[in-house]
């Protein structure tokens, strides 16, 4: 009989306040910050510190595991995340709910912006492209190519007409959006360009680089006529395509270089932000102050002149022709201080330089200013934290930091209550509670670099091994540490606990293994009851000892030495009964079954072995991560193994059949730890990137062959899709100088669904002629027609309309890009049925748009296409337009598009 296994999966994530590699942003109402945790987005609301809203991708997404590259907020609720896969997803703030995805990047999104309206989405990557997305619409508008370098940062000027983008070739680029063109390409700067911005009314456009600089330029805007605003100099000839002019430059203090540049909302502040410690707030000045500030400095600069000429005609013999000289500039004087040129220190004047503890990851303005001050920013950290500053005009304040809900730093060991009701963790400086069933930190308490940690059986202390050689212990009702005992010479590397004893086992890097024994009694002089440890006995060693493990009736310890052997001694005597010998390199990890049979050893050799702890023996050898294997343990009364490694996964073993059960996805950086419930419902793991995961045990079952096959398809199409980007890849060239292309891309749901719709279109061309040749046979319908049953009772029309209910809007372009001419006919015979159902207008538009846009020559030459493009022009755009003013009227009623959206549709006269 074949035996089924109950699967894992993923059921949450928590410990991540803020990621390194994306930004932070505040969201239209300035109430609340989203932060970037992992794969996920935070919703912290600011004034109470708390995380209201998590936005998680879905299990079914394609990149659940990829981390949040970017984040934009539209002056909606509306947020778009840009994923390390290309993909960009759209959520409803107030829902928590994914909206729709967008899929056209081929690399990692690096940037993200929405227009004025909310209406648009500029996105860059690291595919060295911009494309511009249809909010409204879900769908690509058209990739703008011409960056030899991966795209920084994108911005709109001019209402959402045009589009800057800012790249790593060091080069600006101004995008006409009607005309899909590229009007003025800025060069200058000497080194990579991180980030670029705009102020409210449009004036200047600062853009910052690893130079020590940052670099201004003056917006030119154009009156509705088209002429240049700034006069007729700027709409000669010579300028017509500028836009973006140089107005000068401003030395920063920090030498680093910039990683972001923003305005606040109002336009009175400007913050840069360094990759170190520092954030540069400049206040802008308006018209009249930059003009005084200029007048004052000519008038600083005259005077100096005046003085040096004074001292020169004093040592000069001829006075006289001097003081003619001074005589001469003086009249001059009052001409240029009347009206003198506003230079970019005129104009922006350094505040404050906030200084933080750690390396500032990015930051945000609040778009509501509060009462008393000039602004409000947030920061991200690099060690998980999130600090608030209230910028006023003498200083800057730190009003708030949010920090309790997640570690410093990686998460070197997890442990769990006997009762699994409470977890504890512990990282470089500190220790945290935490409920595993809800995520949220119960405790925080301030330690040493913990490497390992115990609960006791009470559930009332815990113990934390330092890298200092102290074991501290942790009162943890109180959240307080009671005692910090010197313990070892050398860093504590392991805790066990002694089964059915008041005791437990440490193993250290001094060649140390001591046993030790508690109980709970009241001290001398002190009222309460608290935990006394002491040394009972102590096992010399002849190398560090990484891992100590204790076989469940006590009678057995097992120590993994430096020397990567692993030593089994009686536990009573200490004297030497086994020897564990194959490793390669150091045991890192083991465990020992519930029943004592087996022990399980994991090396920084990427194996794990298997052994009988009766006889020593190796029952098998599994090659089992690509990187050191970091944690194994036993599922509690079973011979079932959990692995985890540096290489980020987490396996699931059967060490009976040493068969790979499981292989379980969700980290993004080495996995340090692993905790299972006493009933084997659940795990916890620890990683590197400061996330901890809970997995848990589902109902669902599953089989060995059928988990084997699965991997083996798995990798079949992950190498079908490197060969095909491969393909794609070698023949794609270096693009033209400013050229569009599609937004879309083709992947494997676009060719399954075109695929789709081909065997659909077939199947209803054959039924259609059986229903032809059936009403010729009977034409007194005395016979009844038997239908396909693969249509599902379907009509033929309605049939073909199904093949489109799985596919994606955004994906709706590649998939009819991939159909033959001959299918694209058939279809378009059928968009006139699907015109009187008034919930499919815009596909219908859509469908009919992009197949008469693809094969428009070939139409014209196909005398079979001439009936159907005849039916078009009679009656198509009369039943589309009365079908869609119903459809947009009563889509605005539930706020779900723009005014100017239905104005735009019901204005188009041809599709």
């Amino acid at each position: 009989m074949v035996k089924a296994y109950l699967r894992y999966e993923p059921a949450a994530s928590f410990g991540v306040i803020a990621s390194v590699v994306s930004n932070i942003t505040y969201d239209s109402s300035g109430k609340h910050l989203l932060s970037p945790a992992l794969e996920k987005v935070g919703v912290w609301h600011v004034r109470q510190g708390l995380c209201t809203k998590t936005l998680t991708p879905s299990s079914s997404s394609r990149g659940p595991s990829l981390a949040v590259n970017s984040i934009a907020s539209s002056p909606s609720s509306l947020i778009a995340s840009g994923y390390g896969d290309g993909s960009i997803r759209i959520w409803d703030s107030d829902k928590g709910t994914c909206e729709t995805t967008l899929n056209g990047h081929k690399g990692a999104v690096t940037a993200l912006r929405y227009n004025k309206t909310g209406s648009l989405l500029a996105s860059g990557s690291k595919d060295n492209d911009v494309i511009l997305w249809d909010v409204v619409g879900e769908t690509g508008l058209f990739r703008l190519r011409g960056h030899r370098d991966q795209v920084t940062d994108v911005v709109f000027l001019s209402s959402g007409k045009k589009l800057v983008s800012s790249s790593k070739d060091k080069f600006l680029r101004v995008w006409d959006i009607d005309t899909q063109h590229c009007m003025q390409i800025v060069g200058g700067h000497h080194s990579e360009i991180w980030s670029l911005d705009v102020d409210l009314d449009e004036r200047y456009l600062v853009t910052g680089s690893a130079d020590n600089e940052l670099r201004f330029y003056s917006i030119k805007h154009e009156s509705a006529d088209g002429e240049s605003v700034n006069g007729g100099e700027e709409s000669s000839i010579q300028n017509k395509w500028e836009v973006l002019r140089h107005f000068g430059e401003i030395q920063r203090q920090s030498k680093d270089r910039v990683a972001t540049v923003q305005f606040n909302k109002s336009g009175s502040l400007l913050a840069c932000q360094v990759a170190g410690k520092t954030v540069e707030i400049y206040r802008i000045l308006d018209d009249a102050e930059a003009k005084r500030k200029a007048k004052r400095r000519v008038h600083r600069k005259k005077e100096k002149k005046h003085s040096k000429e004074a001292l020169e005609g004093i040592e000069n013999v001829d006075g006289n022709n001097e003081n003619k000289g001074n005589d001469s500039s003086v009249t001059h004087g009052p001409i240029e201080t009347s009206n003198p040129t506003v230079t970019v220190p005129d104009v922006f004047k350094l505040l404050h330089t906030i200084r933080a503890s750690k390396k500032i990851c990015s930051i945000s303005f609040c778009p509501i200013t509060p009462k008393n001050s000039l602004g409000s920013l947030a920061l991200s950290l690099n060690n998980n934290l999130l600090e608030f500053y209230s910028i006023e005009q003498g200083e800057t304040k730190k009003t708030l930091a949010i920090d309790l809900q997640g570690h410093r730093s990686d998460v070197r060991s997890v442990t769990l209550s006997s009762d699994n009701t409470f977890l504890m963790s512990t990282s470089h400086n500190a220790v945290k509670i935490w409920n595993p069933s809800t995520g949220s930190c119960l405790r925080t308490i301030d330690s040493g670099y913990g490497l390992c940690s115990l609960i006791l059986p009470t559930n009332k202390y815990g113990l934390v091994g330092t890298k200092d050689g102290t074991i501290e212990i942790i009162d943890i009702g109180s959240g307080t540490c009671v005692e910090v005992m010197e313990a070892h010479g050398g860093s504590v590397r392991s805790i066990a606990a002694l089964p059915h004893k008041n005791g437990f086992v440490t193993g250290s890097a001094d060649h140390d293994v001591k046993f030790w024994e508690y109980q709970i009694k009241q001290k001398p002089g002190q009222a309460a009851k608290q935990l006394i440890v002491s040394n009972v006995s102590t096992m010399k060693m002849n190398d560090d000892a990484l891992v100590v493990a204790i076989s469940p009736d006590a009678k057995y310890i097992a120590v993994a030495l430096l020397d990567s052997t692993v030593k089994v001694h009686f536990a009573d005597t200490f004297k030497f009964f086994l020897s564990l010998y194959g490793h390669k390199l150091p045991v890192l990890c083991m465990d020992i079954s519930s029943d004592g049979d087996l022990i399980v050893t994991g090396s920084a050799d990427k194996n794990i072995k298997i052994w009988g702890l009766d006889f020593g023996d190796c029952h098998k050898s599994i090659f089992a991560h690509a990187d050191s294997v970091m944690a194994v343990q036993f599922v509690p009364k079973t011979h079932y193994v959990f692995s985890v490694g540096k290489d980020r996964l987490v396996k699931y073993w059967d060490a009976d059949k040493f068969e790979l059960l499981l292989t379980l996805e969700g980290h993004h950086a080495d996995i340090w730890c692993l905790a299972v419930s006493n009933r084997g419902d659940f795990i916890v793991t620890g990683s590197h990137d400061r996330s901890i995961r809970r997995w848990d045990r589902t109902e669902e079952q599953f089989f060995i062959e059928e988990e084997k096959e699965k991997r083996l398809e798995e990798m079949f199409e992950a190498d079908i899709d490197n060969a095909f980007e491969n393909k794609y890849a070698l023949k794609e060239e270096i693009p033209e100088e400013g050229a569009v292309a599609l937004a879309g891309k083709q992947t494997q749901e676009t060719l399954s669904a075109t695929d789709l719709i081909i065997e659909r279109l077939d199947i209803a061309e054959a039924e259609e002629k059986c229903i032809a040749e059936h009403q010729e046979k009977n034409s007194r319908n005395v016979a009844v027609f038997q239908a396909n049953p693969l249509m599902n009772g379907l009509s033929p029309s309605d049939y073909v309309l199904s093949a489109f209910s799985d596919v994606h809007s955004n994906d709706l372009e590649q998939t009819l890009l991939a159909l033959p001419f001959s299918d694209a006919l058939k279809l378009l015979s059928y968009l006139k049925d699907w015109t009187s159902y008034s919930d499919k207008v815009e596909l219908v538009c859509r469908i009919g748009t992009l197949l008469l846009q693809t094969h428009y020559n070939q139409l014209l030459a196909t005398p079979a296409a001439r009936p159907i493009l005849t039916v078009f022009s009679d009656i198509f755009y009369e039943r589309v337009k009365v079908n869609m003013l119903r459809v947009f009227m009563f889509f605005y009623k539930l706020k779900l598009c723009h005014v100017w959206y239905i104005k735009t549709l019901l204005s188009e006269s041809r599709f």
